[in-house]
């Protein structure tokens, strides 16, 4: 097979995009205008995708699965956040706003993190096995801060990070046009598209490669085993002494 030509199958696979704009539907989005590259891309290559527009829907805020188990009236979060424990693949989405991410990207990441606890059938994390990236957009400055925040607090909860798992389009620094808007240069962008056709690639890559190895290997991390007092090769007299 030449290098250049793509391995022959992702079609097991799937993957969720979160949309983290502050737009409700039907508004234009220009953070959905960024995600149609790399979706386009693993749809073509047999990839299931689904998008999630977060502000969409009743997410409350809170560090719990179920935030109804803790005083808010409704939660739309224990059923999506099904949707992407069922994803190979997840990419987090979101514009800049004051050189951070939105408001809505810190509730999904909170939220995510509630569901870190859980385990597998093997003893390991529940986000173990699967595969993340981040795109990025604005008219501001951030891209580079923004993917190093996102891309830790995913690797911290479980999911793994490929080479190159992040693209973003900011455009000029300071006020100006947006990604989609006339005249911003975003969708024909070079580096911008480089980076997205990058990123998809090492997501579906590194999912492929999970998946047909079963997973990380759980010895050394589950945390059920440490609790019952496995220690997995740790020795408390490994310490150097004074």
């Amino acid at each position: 097979m030449s290098q250049y030509e793509p391995p022959p199958t992702y079609d097991d696979l799937s993957a969720v995009f979160v949309n983290c704009t502050l737009k409700p539907s039907p508004q234009r989005s220009n953070t959905d205008g960024l995600i149609a590259v790399p979706k386009a891309i693993m749809e073509k290559h047999g990839v299931s995708t689904t998008v999630l527009r977060a502000v969409d829907h009743d997410i409350a805020p809170g560090v719990y699965p179920d935030m109804r188990e803790h005083g808010a009236q409704s939660d739309e979060w224990p059923r999506l956040s099904q949707t992407i424990l069922m994803a190979d693949i997840l990419v987090i989405a979101t514009p800049i706003w004051l050189g951070e991410p939105s408001s809505v990207c810190r509730r999904i990441v909170e939220r995510l993190y509630a569901l870190s606890s859980q385990t597998q059938d093997n003893g390991q994390y529940v986000y173990y096995g699967k595969v993340a990236g981040c795109l990025v957009d604005g008219n501001e400055d951030g891209g580079k801060h923004c993917s190093m925040n996102l891309l830790y607090s995913m690797q911290h909860i479980g999911y793994t990070i490929p080479p190159q798992a992040d693209a973003y389009w900011t455009g000029e620094a300071g006020p100006g046009p947006s990604y989609l808007d006339d005249g911003s240069g975003g969708p024909h962008n070079d580096f911008t598209n480089r980076n997205l056709t990058f990123m998809s690639w090492n997501l579906m890559h590194m999912a492929r490669l999970l998946k047909d190895a079963g997973g990380i290997p759980a010895y050394g991390n589950q945390s059920g085993a440490w609790s019952d007092g496995e220690r997995f090769g740790f020795e408390s007299s490994d310490y150097p002494t004074d």
